[in-house]
């Protein structure tokens, strides 16, 4: 799984990247959409590093914790950005998907927390 995470998390900032010059150059919405982008963006960024560090914790401590914060992550941030593109660039909502998705991600802190402090030396 580790391997998985961090590769997940490269392309996850790639991808951010990639879209962040998308919206900036080639996106046309309005303030209230473009702000919906870039809060998306920034959540994509950040959990892209957070994905990648569950993925090096992995290799090193193991255990259901480290594990279930990587795909808490992963689900979350495809969950939650995915969901704020498609409202943003479409303005149709997708119920409660964005929501699940940020309840993933805190899940994943969450569980970060708990390996730290319950891994095996």
């Amino acid at each position: 799984m580790s391997r998985l995470f961090i590769a997940a998390g490269a392309l996850a900032g790639l991808l951010a990247v990639g879209l962040s010059a998308y919206a900036a150059h080639g996106l046309a919405l309005d303030p209230a959409r473009t702000r919906m982008i870039d809060n998306a963006l920034t959540q994509q960024g950040w959990h892209a590093l957070a994905l990648i560090a569950a993925g090096i914790l992995a290799e090193r401590w193991g255990g259901w914790a480290i594990n279930g914060a990587g795909l808490a992550f992963l689900a979350g941030m495809i969950l939650f950005c995915g969901a704020v593109w498609y409202v943003a660039t479409t303005g149709r909502s997708l119920g409660p998907v964005a929501p699940t998705g940020g309840m993933l991600l805190m899940l994943g802190w969450l569980l970060l927390a708990v390996a730290a402090l319950f891994q095996r030396a």
